[in-house]
C-alpha cells in the first residue's frame, strides 16, 4: 500500500504515484553518492560493492516491491553463466537468449494499452547492462591485435566475482533509467582511479550540479506543458474535428514537451554519476571532462534542424551500445545495410512487443535514409550549396526545423500510443502525411539529383 504522504505528493503534483516514486528515487541517488564520496572513497572494494548493491536493492524495492527478484534472477544467472561457461560463444548466445527472452516474456505478461512504470522499465537497462558484460569478458581472452580500441578499453581481463556484478547491476546512478556504463568502468570507479585528483574524491560537484540543475529546468517544463499536450487527445472526436493544421501542429507541440520527461531523468541521472566520478572521462585541453555517462547532448538536441542530429544527442549511451555490440559485431554480414535494419529491429523487441515500436523505429529508418539522400544532394549541388550558405539560410533553418520536428513527433506518435487501432486512427486523422512526405521525397531525388547536380559531380547513392 502507498504511503499516505506519497498519495499527498502524488495528488498535489498532479503525477502519478509511481512517476513520483521514481524522479524521488533517482534524486536520491545525490546523497548516496555524497555518502560514498565523503565515507567510502577509501573504504576497501568489498565495502563499496555492498553500500551499491543494498543502496540500489532500496531504490528498486522503493519502487517495484517483491519484484525486485526478476533482476535478482537474471544477475544470477548471468553470473553462473560467466563462471561455467568461460569466454565462449555459447556464453554470448546463452547470455543474450536468457536475458531478451525474459525481458521479453515480462512485457508480455506485464503489457497494458498504456505506458507503466513497472519493473520491465529497468529491467529493460539491466537487460543491456547483463549482456554487454558477456561481450566484454568474452573479449577478454581475445588478443588484443583482433580488438577495436573500444574493446580493448572494455575487455575484462578476468571472471568478476559475484558482488562486482551486484554493484555493477545496482548501482544506484545508474539502476533505474541508465545510463549504460560497463564493468571496467565501474570497476575503475570503485578503485578510486576515476577522479581528477588521484587518491582523492574527484572535483565534480560543480558539474554535477549543473547537470542536477539542468535536469530540474527540463521538469519544470514538463510540469508546466505537458497537461496540456496529452496523447490521450489524439484519441478523441474534438481533435478529429480541428484543422489539419491544428492536428499538426498539435503533434509537433506534443513530441517537444513529451521527451522531455526522459531528458529529465537522464540529465538528473547522468549528475548523480558525475558526483560518484563514474563520470570522469579524462582530460581534454587541460579540463577534465565529466560526459562519459553523457545521455544527452542538449544544445544539440534543442537546436538541430536534423534527425541524424536528434539521434545523435538523444540516449547516447543506449545508442553506443546498440552500435558496439549489435552493429560493428554484425561486420561479417558484409552489408551496412543489413546491419543497421538488424540493429534497429533489435532496439524495436528491446522496446517492446507493441506494434507501435515497430512503425516508429521504420519510420526512423525511412526518414534517416531519405534525409541522408538531400544532405548529399545540397553538398553536390552548387546552387544548393550557394542557397544553403546564402542570406536565406534563416528561412530555411526555420523550415527545415519545422518538417524536422513534425515528423518527428509524426513518428513518435506510434511510440507512445502503442496499438495499432490507436495510431492508425492518428494517422488517419493527418492523412498519413509523414508517410506520403517521405514516400515523395525519396522517389523525386533521384530526379532532382539530375537537374541540379553538375553530371561530371554525379554518383550513386550510398547507404550509411
Amino acid at each position: 500500500m502507498a504511503a499516505p504522504w506519497l498519495e499527498n505528493l502524488s495528488e498535489s503534483l498532479g503525477s502519478s504515484e509511481p512517476a513520483v516514486r521514481l524522479i524521488l528515487s533517482i534524486l536520491i541517488g545525490y546523497p548516496f553518492a555524497l555518502i560514498y564520496r565523503n565515507l567510502l572513497f577509501h573504504q576497501p572494494a568489498t565495502i563499496i560493492h555492498l553500500f551499491h548493491t543494498f543502496s540500489g536493492l532500496a531504490l528498486a524495492t522503493f519502487n517495484f516491491g517483491s519484484q525486485i527478484y526478476h533482476s535478482a534472477v537474471c544477475v544470477l544467472v548471468q553470473f553462473l553463466m560467466l563462471r561455467l561457461m568461460g569466454r565462449t560463444v555459447t556464453a554470448i548466445l546463452s547470455s543474450f537468449s536468457f536475458q531478451m527472452l525474459y525481458l521479453l516474456s515480462g512485457y508480455y505478461f506485464t503489457a497494458t494499452e498504456e505506458y507503466d512504470i513497472k519493473w520491465t522499465m529497468p529491467h529493460c537497462v539491466l537487460t543491456l547492462k547483463l549482456i554487454g558484460l558477456a561481450f566484454d569478458y568474452y573479449d577478454g581472452g581475445k588478443e588484443p591485435a583482433e580488438l577495436s580500441t573500444q574493446q580493448k578499453s572494455d575487455a575484462l581481463p578476468s571472471v568478476p566475482s559475484l558482488l562486482e556484478v551486484l554493484g555493477f547491476s545496482y548501482f544506484y546512478g545508474g539502476f533505474l533509467v541508465g545510463p549504460q556504463f560497463t564493468l571496467r568502468s565501474y570497476q575503475k570507479l570503485v578503485a578510486g582511479e576515476l577522479s581528477d585528483c588521484p587518491g582523492k574524491p574527484p572535483n565534480s560537484v560543480l558539474p554535477a550540479v549543473k547537470r542536477f540543475s539542468l535536469g530540474f529546468l527540463f521538469l519544470v517544463l514538463f510540469a508546466i506543458f505537458s497537461p496540456h499536450f496529452q496523447e490521450s487527445y489524439f484519441l478523441t472526436d474534438e481533435y478529429d474535428t480541428r484543422p489539419f493544421w491544428f492536428r499538426c501542429i498539435f503533434i509537433l507541440m506534443w513530441a517537444k514537451i513529451m521527451l522531455y520527461k526522459y531528458v529529465t531523468c537522464w540529465l538528473i541521472a547522468e549528475g548523480v554519476c558525475i558526483l560518484t566520478g563514474l563520470g570522469y572521462n579524462g582530460v581534454r585541453d587541460g579540463e577534465p571532462q565529466w560526459d562519459a555517462c553523457a545521455n544527452m547532448k542538449v544544445w544539440l538536441f534543442e537546436t538541430t534542424p536534423l534527425f541524424g542530429g536528434t539521434i545523435a544527442s538523444f540516449n547516447i549511451n543506449t545508442n553506443a551500445w546498440a552500435a558496439r555490440h549489435v552493429f560493428k559485431r554484425l561486420k561479417f554480414l558484409g552489408n551496412k545495410t543489413l546491419s543497421h535494419v538488424s540493429t534497429l529491429l533489435f532496439l524495436t523487441i528491446w522496446h517492446g512487443l507493441h506494434s507501435g515500436y515497430l512503425m516508429c523505429f521504420s519510420l526512423e529508418y525511412i526518414i534517416i535514409t531519405v534525409e541522408r539522400q538531400y544532405q548529399a544532394l545540397v553538398r553536390d549541388s552548387p546552387l544548393l550549396t550557394n542557397l544553403a550558405n546564402g542570406p536565406l539560410f534563416p528561412l530555411l533553418y526555420v523550415i527545415q526545423q519545422f518538417v524536422h520536428w513534425l515528423f518527428m513527433g509524426y513518428a513518435l506518435v506510434p511510440f507512445c500510443i502503442f496499438t495499432y487501432d490507436k495510431w492508425l486512427k492518428v494517422y488517419f486523422s493527418v492523412y498519413f502525411c509523414g508517410h506520403v512526405f517521405y514516400l515523395v521525397a525519396f522517389l523525386i531525388v533521384p530526379y532532382l539529383r539530375k537537374a541540379l547536380v553538375p553530371k561530371k559531380e554525379r554518383s550513386p547513392l550510398k547507404q550509411d
